[in-house]
């Protein structure tokens, strides 16, 4: 290749592509953007295992890489709002929707939501298990319950899917649930979710693909689901 058929390749093809990859693993995706594949179905029917989502970083706060800090803030979630997070049990990266702010008092009752007292209807949230498990009156101090909560020692009480509380959400602090609220682990069980693990907010589904069908590989295009592309979910 000639110094002059390089100099055009790579004026024309490759610092293009090269500035490319640049701005987006060191601009859009730590600061700007996130994308996120959905590997389970405790969203749905909102979302379903195998959308892939944008999310958006600036609105929260902008997250400095290794570190749990974030800077230029504007807003905070708002109940209702579907928010990408680090969770505080695992590390995991979820998505899940927002439910309750600091000071907000939250409660479950026979599968039912109260926020501050009040039963909260929400077209979205689904229940697929028609069991109802009990709150074990003789086996926790119902003064416990803020305390135990706080520190993580519901994560293995299956109970708290259906009967919880009450709890006050902490200062800089959210309450978070799946819209498929018997197939969801969260706030119920791990506890409340610091605004520090906080990664962004919820834009759009980029990308869907069915990966739990039994349509047979070779015919792999029939799981594309094509509807569901660009489908807005902020």
């Amino acid at each position: 290749m000639s110094n002059k058929t390089f100099k055009k390749f790579w004026h024309d093809w490759l610092w293009p592509l090269l500035f490319a990859v640049i701005v987006v693993k060191f601009i859009i995706n730590p600061f700007l953007l996130e994308a996120y594949e959905v590997p389970t179905g405790s969203m749905e029917k909102t979302i379903l295992p195998g959308d892939r989502l944008f999310a958006e970083k600036f609105t929260y706060g902008i997250h400095i890489p290794f570190t749990d800090k974030t800077v230029l803030s504007m807003a905070s979630p708002r109940p209702g709002q579907m928010v990408i997070f680090r969770s505080p049990y695992d590390g995991l990266t979820l998505v899940k929707r927002c439910i309750g702010l600091p000071g907000d008092t939250i409660e479950v009752k026979h599968k039912d939501l109260y926020l501050n007292g009040r039963k909260v209807e929400q077209k979205f949230i689904q229940h697929t298990d028609l069991e109802e498990y009990p709150f074990p009156q003789a086996a926790v101090n119902p003064k416990a319950v803020q305390g135990d909560w706080e520190s993580g020692r519901n994560a293995d009480r299956y109970w708290v899917r259906d009967n919880f509380g009450p709890v006050v959400v902490p200062p800089d602090c959210y309450f978070m649930m799946g819209d498929n609220r018997d197939e969801s682990f969260d706030s119920r069980y791990w506890g409340p979710l610091p605004k520090k693990n906080i990664r962004g907010r919820v834009m759009f589904i980029y990308w869907s693909w069915d990966k739990q069908s039994d349509i047979p590989l070779g015919k792999f295009w029939q799981r594309f689901r094509v509807k569901r592309i660009g489908k807005i979910l902020a």
